[in-house]
């Protein structure tokens, strides 16, 4: 058995939720889709797929088995288009999506770099805090700033970013300076719309992980406009060093309860395709790793 070419089948099935459906969109049988798939959990040792009358759905061995094959053939389809793209010179549209903040701040200041080292390539910048639809909406690659990139997506990833407890010295002169995370509930507290967390900020320090229910007057979607809130006095952020490093640097942000952290935030540049990954892509997600890195 081929095990590339079982795993491919595998993940045919999955994505298409049956054995008929696999077989016509690869061009087999389905008696020959089915003996794959009864040799691979053979080799396994395990069952991958649970099968009914009507539907097959993968079980939580088959599930997590499934991610870890969409990633592996990506990169073995990646390195083979590689080698064939070495001599192709990257070109055309390429559509990038990323948040707004962190495009402004990161993404923006290196475009000019990109593009002095590959003129051929026109870039199309999209900045978004919504997660978008990479093929409804016809992007090429976007950023994301998650700690699970979603495993339907290819994931590289770019850097960490470090989030950070802070407000402005004259809110703090005001209202006190929080000693323990339960005081943050005694505080205002901006919200970021997108926060995994909802209405409680998750942080770890001597006493281990600690969630607090947190309140305040302004909830905003974007982090610009939560730092400059702050700045003027308006309350506690929870936000990025990519947004907050500077103010923190000169002073204007003071940063709240040294012992306590947030886990670093992953930034991932994604993208679609498992086949055959363009230069223009290739060029670019590598151009990044390398500024960012």
């Amino acid at each position: 058995m081929d095990t590339l070419d079982a795993m491919r089948v595998f993940v045919a099935v999955v994505e298409r939720n049956g054995f008929s459906a696999a077989a016509q969109a690869l061009d087999l049988s389905t008696a020959g889709v089915t003996r794959q798939i009864a040799a691979l959990e053979k080799r396994l040792s395990t069952r991958l797929l649970n099968r009914t009358t009507r539907r097959v759905s993968p079980t939580s061995t088959g599930a997590a088995y499934y991610a870890q094959c969409v990633q592996l053939l990506a990169q073995f389809d990646a390195l083979e288009a590689g080698i064939g793209a070495q001599a192709l010179e990257p070109s055309g549209l390429l559509r990038v999506n990323a948040p707004v903040s962190y495009g402004i701040a990161r993404l923006g200041p290196l475009l000019a770099g990109y593009r002095a080292r590959y003129p051929q390539v026109q870039l199309d910048l999209s900045l978004s805090d919504r997660l978008v639809d990479m093929v409804e909406e016809g992007y090429d690659v976007a950023i994301r700033i998650t700690r699970q990139p979603n495993p339907a997506l290819i994931a590289r990833k770019l850097a960490d970013t470090h989030i950070t407890l802070c407000a402005a010295p004259a809110y703090l002169d005001a209202h006190g300076r929080p000693q323990q995370p339960e005081d943050l509930a005694g505080h205002e507290c901006l919200g970021y719309s997108y926060w995994g967390g909802g209405d409680s900020w998750q942080l770890r320090g001597p006493r281990g992980e600690v969630s607090v229910p947190v309140h305040g007057g302004l909830r905003a979607n974007n982090g610009d406009v939560l730092r400059e809130a702050a700045l003027a006095g308006m309350g506690i952020i929870l936000q990025p060093d990519f947004l907050i490093a500077d103010a923190l640097a000169d002073g204007r942000l003071e940063r709240l309860l040294p012992d306590w952290e947030i886990a670093p935030i992953g930034i991932f540049a994604v993208y679609t395709s498992r086949n055959h990954l363009a230069p223009k892509v290739r060029s670019f997600i590598d151009y990044l790793v390398e500024a960012l890195g």
